[in-house]
C-alpha cells in the first residue's frame, strides 16, 4: 500500500475518531460517578447546530465552540434535574433527553441548512507535521483536534492520578457511604453530567464547524450511540478509550477509499460497518467478566439523599 494513502488513512482517521474520543471522555467521566446518561446524541446534536449558528452570526468560530458546549451543558443539566434531582430512571430519562435534542435541533437548525461556512482549517506544526507516516495524522491537525488531544491528557490524569477522579470513583461505586465521609454525592454527580454535556456539545461543535464545516440534521449519524458502547468497550478506561475511538475512526475513513478504489460492495452495506461493529463490541462486553468488574458498582441506580449535602 502507498505510503501517501496510508498517511491521509491515519489523518482522516484521527479527524473522524475525535468526535468519539470527546463524547466518549465526557460519558466516562459521568459513568464513573455513578450516571448513565443516554442523551449524548441529542446533546451533540443540539451542540452542533447552536455552535454553527453563533459562528455563522458572529465571525468567530471559537465563540461557536463556547456557545456549543454551553448548549450541551444546558441539556444536561435538563437531565440532572429530571434524574438526580427527582431520581427518575436514568435510562429512560436519557432517551427522552436525545429525542427532545434531536428535534430541538432540527428545528431550531431548519432555516440553517446547507448555509456555507469558513470552518477551522489545519495548522501543520513545523518539522513534526513532516515526519513520516504520523506527522500528519498527530501534527498536522485543526485546533479542535489537538484540543481533543489536551482533554485526553486531563481526563486520563484526573479519573487516574488525581483526588477529584478517586471522589468522582467512590461517588460511583457507593454513594451512600461516600455520603458518610462527607462527599456531596449529588453535587459531585451532576457537575460529572455537566462535564459530559459539555464534552458531547464541544464534539457536535467539531462535527459543524471542522469535520464538515454546515449544518444538516442529524448530521452526527449516530455516533454518541457509538461512543456510549465506546466506554464500555473501553472499561471505563481513558487510554482504551482513545485506542478505541481511533479504531472506529479507522473504520469510517477506511470505508470511502475502498470505495474509490473500486472494492465491490454495496454502498449500504458498508455503511452499516461500524454499527454492526458497534453491535459485536457490545455483545462481546456484556459477556466479558473483565467488563462486568470495571463497571462502577453503582452505575445507573438512583440515589436518594438523606441529608442537606
Amino acid at each position: 500500500m502507498d505510503i501517501d494513502l496510508l498517511t491521509n488513512i491515519f489523518y482522516a482517521m484521527v479527524r473522524t475518531g475525535t468526535p468519539l474520543l470527546l463524547v466518549a471522555l465526557g460519558e466516562l467521566v459521568c459513568e464513573k460517578s455513578g450516571v448513565l446518561n443516554l442523551g449524548q446524541e441529542g446533546m451533540m446534536l443540539f451542540g452542533a447546530v447552536i455552535g454553527f449558528i453563533v459562528a455563522f452570526s458572529s465571525g468567530s468560530l471559537w465563540l461557536g465552540v463556547l456557545f456549543a458546549c454551553l448548549a450541551g451543558v444546558l441539556l444536561s443539566l435538563l437531565f440532572a434535574f429530571v434524574a438526580l434531582g427527582l431520581s427518575s430512571n436514568q435510562v429512560a430519562t436519557g432517551l427522552a433527553l436525545t429525542i427532545f435534542g434531536v428535534g430541538l435541533s432540527s428545528f431550531i437548525g431548519a432555516a440553517w441548512v446547507g448555509k456555507p461556512l469558513a470552518g477551522f482549517e489545519p495548522v501543520a506544526i513545523p518539522l513534526l507535521s513532516e515526519i513520516p507516516l504520523l506527522g500528519r495524522m498527530l501534527f498536522g491537525q485543526d485546533l479542535l483536534v489537538y484540543l481533543s488531544f489536551a482533554l485526553f491528557a486531563l481526563v486520563a490524569w484526573v479519573i487516574l492520578k488525581s483526588r477529584v477522579g478517586l471522589i468522582i470513583q467512590a461517588v460511583g461505586e457507593n454513594p451512600n457511604a461516600a455520603s458518610a465521609m462527607g462527599l456531596p454525592v449529588l453535587r459531585v454527580r451532576t457537575l460529572a453530567v455537566m462535564f459530559g454535556g459539555a464534552m458531547a456539545g464541544l464534539a457536535g461543535g467539531y462535527m459543524s464547524l471542522a469535520y464538515t464545516p454546515m449544518w444538516a440534521e442529524n448530521m452526527t449519524a449516530g455516533r454518541g450511540w457509538i461512543a456510549l458502547a465506546l466506554v464500555i468497550f473501553a472499561r471505563w478506561d481513558p487510554l482504551r478509550a482513545i485506542l478505541g475511538a481511533f479504531l472506529f475512526g479507522a473504520v469510517e475513513a477506511l470505508l470511502p477509499r475502498l470505495q474509490a478504489s473500486g472494492f465491490d460492495a454495496p454502498v449500504y452495506l458498508m455503511g452499516m460497518l461500524p454499527y454492526v461493529l458497534t453491535i459485536i463490541v457490545l455483545v462481546v462486553a456484556s459477556c466479558s467478566r473483565a467488563r462486568r468488574s470495571a463497571e462502577p458498582a453503582a452505575l445507573g441506580q438512583p440515589y436518594i439523599r438523606q441529608d442537606r449535602r
